[in-house]
């Protein structure tokens, strides 16, 4: 971002007032090139008399573009999208009239932005999700926490879950005082009476085949990221998997069991059918060992010995799924949970990860016991967990923390206490962005360098900043462009940015609904938990290449590889992919594969149980790759139960005769035929030519009007014009990265972002460092 703006807007506020009312950074519509257009192709439905959609375009023809900057970009958003005039209207523009008048009507929005900065303000105050929650303590404490145990859920707004999060309800801050407890505790690896946890594996998952993370030759079970707080025996219980009557499934001759400690097996059990029915509950009964564990993070494994089996032949065949009693009885015996429990016996707290990066360089002894030698541990984390230098005034409450806690245990229990102090501290728990004492109201200010490195931490890793980052702010040299750049490409670089994938690409595609559906039983015997994240890991593995090898983004829409395993692979009838590993996988024609329209995971969870539904995959497709705002469903829609259709008609005709009703085709006539055309991906993204005997219609048409045929000639038109999906990809990413909705005056910046991404073939890189050097994400409106 070029200085112009903001020295304009806090140096010569004069000058700009004087500036516009003398017309001289206020373009008028008058005698421009889009003036004509709009006269010629809107003005029969968007006049005084008619304001269709209720926006009137006469009276604004007739006045500066600056009083109406939110009617004209909702114009420059119709036109771009090729929606006005409608697609059924004799004489419509050409598409050099559209580029004309878009080219002028942009231009003249552009030197408004330029002139007078429009940045918008998010919440000075907004707390942290619990995935940056989590992050945060990951990257302060070196500790892994099961944030969704110990905080509920964010709201969803905007499509993600880093918007509404400015309030902080008494119960909420009972959780998050008991969370930073508990984290505290276990960080140092306090002494503490014997806790436990318990892990379940999903119900629906089968077991029969090697589990990534495992030793080869097991099969089943699972791995389990633990931390053990302290030296210590560890007692591990297994309880298996039981049927609807209490025997457990599988079960007909020996298997032998082992647990794992970062893939060493410390103790292995026989299982065996019980002699006597009556006994069938005790056969896990003896599945219980205490083991000796050391202090730090540790990968539990769970998992049976794979018996040998003949080799058969299995292309094309489908996946066998045994994990239910109902549905598939289990072949083999199945893990249902993990009980850990301890330390009993406890020594010393250890050597740990967590451990180290709290204490750092100190070493502790007899001569380490007081607020001297604590001030400076307590400094260093309350500057990372705050974000920002503290002050002796900063510390105060801490230190006082640390001396309650060192009377009654100490000088680790005093730290633990002070720890607890700076995790609960509003510092910690909330992004602060005070705007400048000097600010002038409705003017746009620069955030800090501070305040950018948080939100560029937050954009990039979900957590705070690591200690370069943090450094290079309080230095001022944030704000330089190079360093600017040099940091982003940095971060990019770090394995935390994953978090664009895990948080923003599972939010966007909508991959985090997943874990809620369960496709029909009878219609879709052979789905599993093994398949519902296999397709997660497949498009997080695909949007995480494109962002770590730079690709062009509109590689999301069309690929000739992706990423499968041998349960994906059977699933999609991919063959020559074997075990439980993903890898990149080459793909041909004839495997109707690639790109985010044509992956399993986004298919299921934009259909019904039971079915497709166009509806639903045709509204993802307008809103998530096309950017189309669609209104909400009008106040008159009649009920289902008056609009039902004849059974026997085909699918695209009872659609049809939905949207007879003009209620209803305000909408659908947009949505159903974007949908028609992923009709060869049924309810679980299975690829099939026909439907219930009948070849499937998969002819579909766009809001512009134009027509094809499959998801082949939906991707052509979709990457025909990329700039489409580009900038509506921008748009959520922008959305994401401010913790805010996209408003009207964001338009020029965006587009400012695309022309410039354009010149490097819209890399991921460039759209990143775009919003990050936007005047939405660097400044900031005065109140």
């Amino acid at each position: 971002m070029s200085a112009a703006p903001s020295t304009y807007t806090r140096v010569f506020p004069a000058i700009l007032a004087a500036a516009a009312a003398a017309s001289l950074f206020i373009p008028t519509a008058q005698g421009a090139a889009h003036s004509a257009f709009i006269t010629e192709h809107c003005l029969d439905c968007h006049d005084s008399a008619v304001k269709k959609g209720g926006l009137d375009l006469e009276p604004i023809l007739k006045s500066p573009v600056a009083e109406n900057t939110e009617a004209w970009e909702k114009v420059v958003r119709r036109l771009r999208g090729r929606q006005m005039p409608p697609a059924n209207r004799k004489n419509r523009p050409t598409d050099e009239q559209y580029v004309q008048t878009l080219t002028s009507l942009e231009a003249d929005l552009a030197s408004l932005a330029e002139a007078r900065p429009h940045p918008g303000r998010t919440a000075a105050l907004r707390r942290l999700t619990r995935t940056e929650y989590r992050n945060a303590i990951r990257d302060l404490l070196a500790l892994e926490i099961d944030a969704e145990a110990l905080l509920p859920a964010d709201e969803s707004s905007q499509g993600f879950d880093n918007i509404t999060v400015g309030e902080l309800s008494p119960s909420l801050l009972t959780r998050y005082i008991t969370a930073a407890q508990k984290i505290a505790r276990q960080a140092l690896g306090s002494r503490q009476t014997p806790d436990g946890a318990t892990f379940r594996i999903p119900a629906d998952e089968t077991q029969e085949a090697h589990v990534p993370g495992l030793p080869l030759g097991t099969r089943g079970g699972a791995v389990i990221p633990f931390d053990f707080p302290r030296d210590g025996e560890y007692e591990l219980s297994i309880r298996l998997t039981r049927d609807r009557n209490e025997h457990v499934e599988g079960l007909h001759e020996p298997h032998q069991l082992e647990i794992l400690i970062d893939r060493e097996t410390v103790k292995a059990f026989t299982v065996k059918p019980p002699k006597n029915k009556r006994n069938h509950n005790d056969v896990d009964a003896h599945l219980k060992a205490r083991i000796r564990v050391a202090a730090g993070p540790r990968q539990l494994g769970v998992t049976f010995v794979q018996k040998p089996f003949a080799l058969i032949e299995t292309k094309r065949q489908p996946y066998n799924s045994h994990f239910n009693y109902h549905r598939h009885p289990r072949q083999s015996p199945a893990i249902y949970q993990v009980s850990i429990t301890g330390p009993f016996e406890a020594g010393n707290a250890g050597k740990s990860p967590s451990r180290d990066r709290i204490f750092g360089d100190v070493i502790l002894g007899k001569n380490v016991r007081n607020k001297r030698d604590a001030k400076p541990i307590l400094a260093r984390l309350a500057r990372l967990a705050w974000r920002r230098p503290v002050t002796d005034e900063d510390l105060a409450r801490p230190l006082d923390f640390f001396r309650q806690g060192l009377k009654e245990g100490g000088f680790e229990a005093g730290i633990e206490s002070a720890l607890s102090a700076i995790l609960v501290s509003p510092e910690f728990l909330f992004r602060i962005e005070k705007q400048p004492a000097d600010a002038i109201p409705g003017e746009a200010y620069e955030l800090t360098d501070l305040q950018l490195a948080s939100r560029l931490s937050f954009f990039l890793w979900s957590s705070i900043p690591d200690e370069e980052l943090l450094t290079t702010a309080e230095h001022g040299k944030l704000s330089d462009p190079k360093e600017l750049e040099k940091q982003v490409r940095r971060m990019l670089a770090d394995p935390r940015s994953a978090s664009l994938v895990d948080n923003f690409a599972d939010q966007w595609l909508r991959l985090r609904n997943l874990a809620s559906i369960t496709p029909n039983a009878r219609l879709f015997p052979d789905f599993d938990n093994n398949l519902r994240r296999a397709f997660r890991r497949e498009t997080e593995l695909f949007f995480g290449s494109i962002l770590r090898e730079d690709r062009g983004v509109a590689e999301l829409l069309r690929a000739d590889y992706t990423y499968l395993n041998e349960r994906l692979a059977r699933h999609y009838g991919v063959p020559h992919v074997q075990g439980s590993r993903f890898r990149r996988v080459a793909l041909r024609p004839e495997d109707h594969r690639g790109g985010l329209l044509r992956q399993g995971g986004i298919l299921t969870a934009t259909s019904y149980a039971t079915r497709t539904s166009p509806v639903i995959r045709g509204n993802w497709v307008l809103v998530n790759v096309l950017g189309i705002q669609l209104p909400p469903p009008p106040p008159n829609v009649p009920e289902l139960k008056k609009r039902t259709v004849e059974a026997d008609l085909s699918f695209r005709e009872r659609f049809a005769e939905h949207r007879a009703n003009k209620a209803c085709a305000v909408c659908h006539d947009l949505i159903d035929p974007v949908g028609f055309a992923l009709e060869n991906y049924d309810a679980v993204g299975r690829w099939r030519t026909h439907e219930e005997g009948a070849p499937v219609d998969v002819l579909g048409s766009l809001p512009d009007g134009s027509r094809f045929e499959g998801v082949a000639g939906l991707e052509e038109r979709l990457l025909s014009r990329p700039e489409i999906f580009v900038g509506a990809f921008t748009e959520k990413l922008m959305t994401y990265a401010l913790g805010r909705g996209v408003e009207h005056f964001d338009g020029p910046g965006l587009r400012k972002i695309l022309a410039d991404a354009k010149q490097d073939d819209y890399r991921m890189s460039s759209i990143i460092l775009g919003i990050v050097n936007s005047v939405p994400f660097r400044m900031r409106a005065a109140l």
